[in-house]
């Protein structure tokens, strides 16, 4: 989109279109509500008027009721954090003492939304003038205060009680990126600043091996699934590493201690991908009274029942037979019918295996499939706990 029809889009005829588009897109399609507006509207404003109504729909799994005021760009609402990780974002923030946040490439203004409501002061800096444009315009439609400014993070110099946050680009012309290099800034620019009270949010995969010292790295998942990882600069950190699990807020804090390795007991506790992803499975085992079951393997044993936020517990059923005929016969033996199959450290399509296997009975069950030792076990399993 162009910055001319964006802010034509801002205008009281603008708002009106778009009002228009909304209360009748749901009855008419894309093609006929295009046709009967452009007899009255520019044909670039029609579509820049339907494209905010589809992403606005899109954008309210992440933000909301926020969502139905704000503006985007397809590539911004994708790297858009998701308003319950800015929020949990920001109360640590705030209960640290920060009063200011200046936003290093701030897109269309989402976490910027966050910093404003919590009472932070805020000030965004984007180089894109149109995504510059869309942050002022997303902080007005909701009534917040803060500056947005048009330029290169490069050119602006950090006030002395603001902490900066920056939100790296990781996508280029050809896709996703998922080395910190190849990030739009690259992972040497943005190392610069956490060597001061700074914040980054990075992607999940962010490498171990290049965390700087006294930076620490809080891996977050949402509703189970893994969303970032957050880097809090010295300062700001509290713990090495940090796994964060939304919406709960559950966490665990450690320094990525490998753990002790036994024998199978009667329960088996899949870790959150953030506490797999954090390094700080071992921990969880320990706080869990527990044991790994391979050092290759996220998954803790326990031999009594014990439950915690950051895991998922089953209590083995059974130890069945890891060879397709055979766990067929024992499943056919238990009247399972519809299966459900999780898998660690083995070779194995789970639709495929449960496809082949043709169980027709009454009941529902899931086996866990895991390598052990270098060896593959397959377990019947009952949950008894989840998160």
């Amino acid at each position: 989109m162009e910055l001319d029809t964006f802010e034509q889009l801002l205008t009281p005829t603008g708002r009106d279109l778009l009002a228009e588009v909304a209360a009748r897109a749901g009855v008419e399609s894309d093609l006929a509500l295009g046709t009967s507006l452009r007899r009255d509207h520019p044909p670039e404003l029609v579509a820049a008027a339907v494209t905010q109504n589809h992403l606005r729909g899109q954008a309210r799994r992440k933000l909301g009721e926020d969502a139905a005021r704000m503006y985007f760009t397809h590539d911004a609402l994708e790297q858009a954090t998701r308003a319950s990780v800015s929020r949990a974002r920001t109360k640590r923030l705030t209960a640290s003492g920060t009063v200011a946040v200046v936003d290093l490439g701030c897109g269309i203004g989402g976490d910027l939304v966050a910093f404003a409501r919590a009472g932070l002061r805020v000030r965004g800096v984007e180089r894109d003038p149109v995504r510059a444009a869309m942050a002022r315009a997303n902080l007005g439609a909701l009534g917040l205060d803060g500056e947005v400014i048009e330029a290169d993070l490069g050119d602006v110099q950090p006030q002395t009680d603001e902490v900066p946050f920056l939100d790296p680009a990781r996508r280029d012309a050809h896709g996703r990126v998922f080395d910190p290099a190849a990030m739009t800034p690259p992972w040497d620019v943005v190392a610069q600043f956490l060597t001061r009270p700074a914040v980054v949010k990075t992607l999940p995969g962010f490498p171990h091996a290049i965390l700087p010292e006294g930076v620490e790295a809080q891996w977050v998942s949402d509703g189970g699934d893994l969303v970032e990882a957050c880097l809090w600069g010295p300062g700001l950190a509290t713990a090495p590493r940090r796994a964060t699990a939304l919406p709960s807020g559950a966490e665990l804090i450690g320094f990525g201690d490998p753990g002790e390795i036994g024998d199978v007991g009667g329960w088996l506790h899949e870790p959150d991908d953030a506490v797999i992803r954090a390094g700080l499975v071992g921990e969880l085992a320990t706080r869990m009274g527990g044991h790994l079951v391979d050092g290759h393997l996220a998954y803790v044993t326990t031999d009594e029942a014990h439950t915690d936020p950051l895991a998922r517990s089953f209590r083995i059923v059974e130890e069945l037979p890891y060879r397709e005929k055979p766990l067929r016969a024992a499943l056919t033996r238990h009247d399972v019918g519809t299966l459900t199959i999780k898998k660690r450290g083995v070779d194995v399509v789970p639709e495929q295996l449960v496809k082949r296997l043709k169980l027709k009975g009454s009941r529902t069950a899931t086996v866990i499939l895991a390598r052990i030792d270098d060896g593959a076990r397959a377990f019947l399993v009952e949950e008894t706990g989840h998160g």
